[in-house]
């Protein structure tokens, strides 16, 4: 250190990993489902639909709006269950995928956004004390029942995406303000 000049520390991320958090919301009755995984692939993303389909045992279709992320698909299924079981969970889905850079149309995302404030905004240590923390706040949410009230409505998503409409079907344009 030289006389004048200000003492430098060399700052050390100490990175203790990465995981997946995979959630659900039911936006008008509050109701979440959220699992924790040490990996993101496709294993963990059936397992999840899984839990998904077990927690609404009779619904006959349940429809996911997801991104475009490669574990997101029902080949999922058929890589990790036998064939009669895969079969049976994906006709239990229907899948409906945001625009590429347009997540923000996935309510989840909102979700995130207030899981990030309450925990995911710093570093925790281990996956235990992340797990603990993630479904403590999921189950206080849940028990809360704190909806979501969407406020996008088919006209303005028309409105806001029909750059991209127009660029598909012309007759498209007929839906842009003027």
């Amino acid at each position: 250190m030289q006389s004048g000049r200000v003492r430098k520390e060399p700052y050390a991320y100490e990175k203790n990993g990465s995981c997946a958090l995979l959630a659900a919301i039911e936006p008008l009755t509050g109701q979440r489902l959220a699992q924790v995984y040490a990996r993101r692939t496709k294993k963990e993303f059936a397992l999840f639909c899984q839990a998904l389909a077990a927690a609404y045992p009779d619904a006959h279709k349940i429809r996911l709006v997801l991104d475009n992320l490669n574990t997101h698909d029902v080949s999922a299924f058929y890589e990790n269950l036998p064939a009669d079981e895969a079969f049976a969970l994906a006709q239990r889905f229907e899948f409906c995928f945001t625009p590429k850079s347009a997540s923000w149309l996935n309510m989840i995302e909102i979700e995130f956004s207030a899981l990030a404030r309450l925990c995911l905004n710093r570093c925790i240590p281990t996956l235990e004390q992340l797990v603990s923390e993630v479904m403590a706040i999921i189950a206080d949410r849940t028990e809360k029942r704190i909806k979501i009230r969407w406020q996008f409505s088919i006209e303005a998503c028309r409105e806001k995406l029909n750059a991209r409409y127009s660029v598909v079907n012309t007759g498209n344009s007929k839906f842009k303000k003027l």
